[in-house]
């Protein structure tokens, strides 16, 4: 077998699902911190400072969503494109700062 015909013949196994899967489950989180979010702002009265929290939530959460989407995506080829480092720290600062917007509306 050539080398030419081993990179043309790539069996990824299973790390394209697993990739996928892993996309799903920190989305699925987002929704869930972002669902928290907008409970807790309108719990007891909604109040701006809530509201605008939840809503910030809310738009992290769909910028994350936009962004699994098009990894996703991108993993149904047969050689998938690496992860630009642009998009892997946007996908990071989403993650951490939807975090952290779901933790202070919950303290």
């Amino acid at each position: 077998m050539t080398p030419r015909r081993a990179a043309v013949e790539r069996d990824p196994g299973l790390q394209p699902e697993r990739t996928r899967l892993a996309w799903r489950r920190t989305t699925l989180t987002g929704a869930v911190i972002a669902v928290l979010a907008v409970k807790s702002a309108l719990h007891g009265g909604a109040q701006a400072a809530g509201v605008v929290a939840a809503a910030l939530c809310a738009a992290l959460w769909l910028g994350l969503l936009g962004l699994a989407h098009l990894r996703i995506g991108a993993l149904t080829g047969p050689r998938p494109t690496t992860l630009a480092p642009r998009v892997a720290a946007t996908a990071a600062l989403c993650t951490v700062a939807l975090a952290v917007c779901g933790a202070a509306l919950v303290l």
